[in-house]
């Protein structure tokens, strides 16, 4: 269907004809995709360095000592879970700098650590070229939690 300017397939308004042309071959309308590393490169500005001193957790009402205390948690997590899961050190040091640099952005209230771990791990994993399914990282993570279940109520543990 050419329109009287010789345009494109275009839908006539006043077609009482249900059945529309493709838009296969049109221009669509929102195809621009913004891609911004602003947000994860990292400079030493003035900026930055508040955020640093004064990461959303913070600000969300969470003491220093127990955001340090996730953290170091956090990173303990994805070693163990890059162990588990025979990954090499270098994709378990990408996870653990994703780990961190989420948490310089995000409230650890917002955001719960467990499911930021499994999916730092997992990204780390095609990032480093050592590609895990979703599932098996999740049920290695699955796995440390029934350890960690089992070391606090104080049975033996047979690994």
């Amino acid at each position: 269907m050419k329109n009287e300017n010789g345009g494109g397939n275009e839908a006539n308004p006043n077609d009482d004809n249900p059945i529309r042309p493709s838009s296969f071959g049109l221009r669509p309308h929102f195809s621009a995709v913004n891609i911004n590393c602003d947000k994860w490169y990292q400079t030493m500005d003035e900026k930055a360095r508040l955020l640093l001193q004064d990461p959303p957790s913070l600000a969300d009402g969470m003491d220093r000592e127990t955001e340090k205390n996730l953290r170091f948690f956090g990173c303990s997590l994805i070693q163990e879970g890059a162990v588990l899961l025979k990954l090499p050190q270098v994709a378990a040091a990408t996870g653990q700098i994703l780990f961190q640099r989420f948490y310089y952005l995000k409230s650890f209230l917002k955001f719960r650590y467990e499911h930021t771990v499994m999916a730092c791990l997992l990204l780390a994993s095609k990032i480093e070229e050592e590609p895990r399914r979703t599932r098996d990282v999740y049920n290695t993570f699955y796995r440390l939690e029934q350890l960690h279940k089992l070391r606090e109520s104080g049975r033996a543990i047979n690994e």
